[in-house]
């Protein structure tokens, strides 16, 4: 594709979902840009990794799910496409210039990078939990989407792994929801419904990681893949058919995915080139930030153009910024956890550190950048009062 494909520009994003759901259950101060009907109580299931184009290429494998694609049209994931960014944007309903995880590993004011992830630090070493030191309700200090619907008298709830209780990105992105730990499909399940029944206006966000894993592992289209699909289709079935009257099932991805071949792998542990000025990289593989020494970015971007050529479209931080590629807006204290360059992957390349990320480096899944398969995700509605 000759251009990046811009979030939210002129289409709209998954920082428009949550406001758009608390719009329709009556929320005052939210804008519902997705033109949603009201509803009573609503189970958003984010399903991690699952792209827009891939449904749509394994029609066979989602009947249920591709029955709501008729109608419906993808939306944008954000930059970068990637889990951290993307949960930060459906929790506070803006996008990362704003809500400030700008990646999966972004730089601290100490100078070290945070896996936003799991919120220590990122790149060998002993791992150092960052709670205390970068505290999460500091580094996103504005009341979430979900805070502010508990204010507004919505039952909030969150059904997640119960390794995600008090993580650094749960308290980033998904405040003000009442924790629900899950163990596997039957209990995700369970405990949406369970969260959507009763009376008054009800919000539950779900969420299932799998299909992310096995694309990672063994690449979109695979067979563990295509199977793991099947489960996904049955678990949001599931959910559906057992929603009471006036509730809604609303399915959203994060991000999309890329399978990149060992040939499209650079390794910037092993490629000198690459390494000469850099004082940090971050960002995902297909996504990457690279922070350059005083005075050194001119040529970093000079070597990195010469390596890279067509395989990826490389910006300074503020070229990014003002093509929209983070939002319209990137607030002060937020720009300088974004790289002095981005480098997002255009083919199927991706950037890897095979000594400081070995396993990383060894997926065969990629997300993060700005290409349709990446940033296109479903947003599919199930509504069982007009089935």
């Amino acid at each position: 594709m000759d251009a990046p494909l811009v979030p939210g520009a002129g289409q709209a994003s998954l920082a428009d979902v949550v406001p758009a759901l608390l719009s329709a259950l009556g929320v005052a101060g939210f804008t519902d840009r997705l033109g949603l009907n009201p509803a009573r109580g609503v189970c958003l299931l984010l399903v991690d990794g699952l792209g827009w184009r891939s449904l749509r290429e394994h029609p066979g494998d989602a009947p249920f799910l591709m029955s709501l694609t008729e109608g419906s049209e993808p939306i944008t994931a954000g930059f970068p496409a990637t889990t951290a960014t993307s949960v930060a944007a459906i929790g506070t309903g803006v996008p990362a210039g704003r809500h400030g995880i700008v990646g999966y590993t972004f730089a601290t004011p100490e100078g070290d990078l945070i896996n936003a992830l799991s919120w220590h630090t990122h790149g060998g070493g002993e791992r150092v939990d960052l709670r205390e030191r970068f505290v999460p309700e500091d580094i996103q200090p504005r009341p979430t989407a979900l805070e502010r619907a508990a204010a507004a008298g919505v039952r909030v709830t969150q059904a997640v792994p119960h390794v995600h209780r008090d993580s650094g990105l749960n308290r980033v992105a998904l405040r003000g929801a009442d924790f629900q730990g899950v163990h596997a499909l039957g209990d995700l399940a369970a405990s949406a419904l369970t969260a959507v029944s009763g009376g008054g206006r009800s919000l539950c966000y779900a969420y299932h990681g799998d299909l992310d894993l096995l694309g990672h592992v063994y690449g979109v289209g695979s067979l563990p893949w295509r199977l793991q699909l099947a489960h996904v289709d049955r678990l949001a079935a599931g959910i559906a058919e057992g929603l009471p009257s006036g509730a809604h099932l609303v399915v959203i991805a994060d991000h999309g995915m890329v399978t990149v071949p060992e040939e499209g792998r650079l390794d910037f542990d092993t490629e000198p080139a690459l390494r000469a000025g850099v004082r940090l990289l971050g960002g995902d593989p297909r996504a990457r930030y690279v922070y350059t020494e005083p005075g050194a970015t001119d040529d970093v971007l000079a070597a990195w153009e010469e390596l890279i050529g067509d395989r990826a479209w490389i910006r300074t931080r503020d070229e990014a910024i003002a093509a929209g590629w983070f939002g319209p807006v990137v607030e002060h204290r937020i720009r300088d956890r974004i790289g002095d360059l981005i480098v997002a992957a255009r083919t199927d390349f991706a950037v890897v550190r095979s000594r400081v990320s070995p396993t990383l480096s060894r997926l065969i899944g990629h997300h993060g950048s700005l290409t349709p398969d990446e940033q296109l995700v479903p947003l599919l509605v199930y509504r069982p009062d007009s089935d």
